[in-house]
């Protein structure tokens, strides 16, 4: 998931799915977990980009950068922890005033991966001396590989790249790469990129080649805000019909 999806407030989706089981990890661009930190910490995520930049104050608050580049500089103490799994400690140990709609803080209470991936100088919180580079890359390392392991046992699943253009496509093709290489054999699945444009690298990436390997891609373009809560209404309802049952009314029963 990109950024965006978090900005416009579809958080509550994304963790009743986690709570149900349905969504079995969640893979964050380093703006998604700023965004997911904010929430937690402050109740909203926003900024006039255009004003902050006349005044160089843009991207310069420090509550959000302090805490983002502390917990990742937890690593040197658990050396082979994610930066997602050092953020939703973070964000619970810390009992963030909003911490039942973080993204982070409700992986680390399910024991579902929540991954981060950076890219160095792309995030506001870089832009601050508490910034420390061999930290970030380090915990967004080990997510990858943990990306990596998670992406074997896609078999039977479903991959979906929700609003990221261009990070989280090609972190997914490589973590796909290494699963394929340690022999995970992937088949039977199906990759989906929804967001509000058609973009080249999450096409490529993610609908047509993986897919080649044994799967099926599909394309759906449309907000956010409209198709993610509906399509996360559709699977509840599905998974809750008896066996059997193609059609009728969802039986209520407890997924």
């Amino acid at each position: 998931m990109g950024a965006h999806v978090v900005k416009c407030g579809l958080s509550p989706v994304i963790i009743d799915l986690m709570e149900r089981g349905i969504v079995t990890a969640l893979a964050l661009n380093g703006a998604g977990a700023i965004h997911d930190v904010e929430l937690a910490l402050a109740g909203a995520t926003s900024e006039d980009v255009a004003a902050g930049l006349r005044d160089g104050s843009f991207g310069m608050v420090r509550e959000t950068a302090d805490f983002l580049n502390a917990a990742a500089s937890r690593v040197f103490e658990a050396k082979d922890a994610g930066f997602g799994a050092l953020l939703g400690r973070a964000v619970v140990d810390n009992r963030l005033p909003n911490r039942q709609w973080s993204l982070l803080a409700t992986g680390w209470r399910l024991s579902i991966p929540v991954t981060v991936h950076v890219a160095i100088g792309a995030d506001i919180v870089h832009m601050h001396p508490s910034a420390d580079g061999a930290a970030i890359g380090r915990a967004s390392h080990n997510d990858f590989r943990l990306l990596a392991a998670v992406l074997s046992g896609l078999s039977g699943g479903v991959y979906m790249n929700v609003g990221s253009a261009v990070l989280l496509p090609e972190v997914f093709l490589k973590a796909f790469t290494v699963a394929q290489n340690l022999g995970a054999n992937v088949h039977d699945f199906m990759t989906v990129n929804l967001d509000m444009n058609v973009h080249y690298r999450a096409t490529e990436n993610v609908v047509r080649r993986p897919p080649l390997v044994g799967g099926r891609g599909i394309t759906l373009v449309g907000r956010h805000e409209v198709l993610i809560p509906l399509i996360a209404q559709a699977v509840v309802e599905m998974l809750a019909q008896p066996v059997g049952d193609s059609g009728g009314s969802p039986s209520g029963t407890r997924l």
